[in-house]
């Protein structure tokens, strides 16, 4: 049997903000158990689900030396679908309202209290890993930590350490006479070849030069991000480490994305019955949204935080010339930048029964838009895998999307020679190159209803589960423990 550690920051189905949650949540699940022994480290908060909370049992506690003191490490415990998970408590660091905060000191501090604390916590464990999977720059001092310090102690020889990028742009950074004060780390690792990146003391770079492994979420984000437009400063190490970096795509649970079996549909539906029901579910939440019931209208779904990086920048400047067009009609579900969420509401009172503006989440009205709409609209300037894309494509709404990313390697664009595909692609970013692909798939719509039909049944046969990605994973693990 194989000791497998995740340490990450959220997790479901304790506490989400996004996609890392997801992950962390399902992968350990699907995780072939006869070979694996795979469990779960995160931070206690306060803001964690009650009923989860409820859950956890004290284990132990214990003090470590940390910021010049000696200081207080709670661990409790708790097991979900067979998943056993661990936390560590301190409410000097995790006793905030919200996972994240504002204050990027205080992040720096917490996240490196949690690194040390999940080393120092596992002679207590009774459950010694061969490997800890890490994820994002939260968890990136745990490789540093490993490599120095705690590998004077026999227990931790051998340990293992792979690093995941889930999105390279948030890397941990700081002032590094400050990190070193905080770390305990001596000047020795704050050099451009270790920690330190254009000044800063950078910890998801410490994560990618310490880790034995980096991976991160899909294979075109794993070479987009060696280039400088993706690479966000980092592509010089990246590429230094390019025979042990590789890109693994992520997974959906299928069993809570599934429109045969989703309770938020009027209409539940399989590859069978669809041209049957799933007319019912775009009517009721046309109904439902105040849009014009109309079943022969060009529904496109978003679901995003709206902001710059998932194109919205694109969608602005063509988004009153789409809601012009007289069969379009759009829904909006999100929050973000808000000059994006002032523009939906303003479009929203303008053309009341062509776009519904929904600027808050509802993860009950993200499931009807992804199992009602036509299409899914995704023109991001970067993804490292994306998430809504494959939900759309479970539920057979056709996405639209930029070629990057995970986006590229998940949506095969629509071939009209050929009849294949899963969806319609763009290259360049560009809001009138987005817009051309609109127009054309909403020509394939319309003009070629057969066609379009078959690509929905194209889509929903798409395997995007977990127990796909679950595999390479396993791969991995296997490489580097031997």
């Amino acid at each position: 049997m194989k000791n497998i550690l995740f340490a990450a920051s959220e997790g479901v189905p304790f506490i989400k903000t996004g996609g890392l949650a997801d992950v962390v949540g399902s992968l350990p699940r699907d995780i072939d158990k006869e070979y694996y022994d795979v469990r779960v480290i995160m931070p206690r908060y306060n803001c964690m689900y009650q009923n989860r909370k409820d859950q956890m049992e004290y284990v132990t506690s214990f003090y470590m030396d940390f910021d010049y003191k000696s200081t207080y490490v709670g661990l409790f415990r708790a097991e979900v679908d067979g998943v056993k998970y661990y936390f560590i408590d301190n409410n000097d660091y995790f006793a905030t309202e919200t996972v994240y905060t504002n204050d990027a000191l205080f992040e720096i501090k917490r996240f490196a209290f949690f690194s040390k604390a999940v080393l120092s916590a596992l002679p207590t464990l009774d459950f010694r890993p061969h490997l800890i999977h890490c994820h994002d720059w939260q968890t990136g001092l745990i490789p540093v930590y490993l490599k120095g310090s705690f590998q004077e102690n026999e227990f931790y020889r051998g340990i293992k350490t792979v690093m995941t990028i889930h999105n390279l742009r948030f890397q941990g950074k700081w002032d590094p006479k400050v990190v070193a004060a905080i770390t305990g780390l001596s000047d020795y690792y704050f050099t451009p070849d270790k920690l330190e990146a254009y000044k800063d003391a950078n910890l998801l770079k410490g994560g990618i030069v310490y880790a034995d492994a980096v991976t991160t979420v899909s294979p075109t984000y794993a070479e987009e991000i060696k280039t400088p437009f993706y690479g966000e400063n980092l592509e010089g190490i990246l590429n230094a480490r390019t025979h042990d970096l590789r890109g693994i795509l992520n997974g959906i649970d299928y069993d809570e994305f599934n429109p045969e079996t989703d309770k938020f549909l009027v209409a539940p539906y399989n590859l069978k019955n669809w041209r049957k029901e799933k007319p019912k579910n775009k009517e009721q939440l046309q109904q439902q949204l105040g849009l014009d019931v109309d079943p022969k209208s060009f529904l496109i779904g978003i679901v995003s935080r709206l902001t710059d990086q998932k194109g919205f920048d694109l969608i602005a400047c063509v988004m009153e010339e789409m809601l012009n067009i007289d069969s379009i009609q759009v829904v909006v579900l999100g929050t973000g930048e808000e000059q994006y969420e002032n523009l939906f509401r303003y479009l929203a009172g303008k053309y009341p029964k062509k776009l519904s503006a929904n600027i808050y989440y509802s993860n009950e009205l993200s499931h009807r838009i992804y199992g009602s709409c036509d299409a899914f609209l995704m023109p991001s300037l970067f993804e490292p895998c994306g998430l809504s894309q494959l939900m759309s494509l479970r539920y057979g709404t056709i996405p639209i999307v930029r070629e990057t990313g995970g986006l590229k390697d998940t949506v095969m664009p629509y071939n009209e020679f050929e009849n294949t595909g899963t969806g319609f692609t763009f290259t360049n970013y560009n809001a009138h190159e987005m817009m051309h692909t609109v127009r054309y798939a909403e020509q394939i719509f319309y003009d070629r209803k057969r066609e379009w039909n078959k690509m929905v049944d194209r889509a929903m046969q798409a395997d995007f589960s977990w127990k796909v990605s679950a595999g390479k994973y396993q791969e991995m693990y296997d490489w580097l423990i031997g």
